[in-house]
């Protein structure tokens, strides 16, 4: 089964190997049929630190690294 892979901005690189990227969504609310914007954060890791505050990266999914990182960064 392939793994999900999302596109996003780099929130913070503060923690070593580590990137918090925020991800947004748009879709259709059924109800009033109107474009809605949702986003949410994902910690992934960043072997070399390479990625900075700003960048657009893209993420898959990974085994559990830690206790919050589920993602690894892709190579941009």
């Amino acid at each position: 089964m392939p793994k999900r892979i999302l596109q996003g901005v780099v929130t913070s690189d503060k923690n070593a190997q580590t990137v918090t990227v925020i991800v947004e969504r748009r879709f259709k609310h059924p109800l009033l049929k109107k474009t809605v914007r949702s986003s949410k954060k994902y910690r992934a890791h960043d072997e070399n630190n390479t990625f900075k505050t700003g960048d657009t990266v893209r993420i898959q999914e990974c085994a559990p690294k830690s206790k919050t990182k589920r993602w690894e960064v892709v190579a941009e």
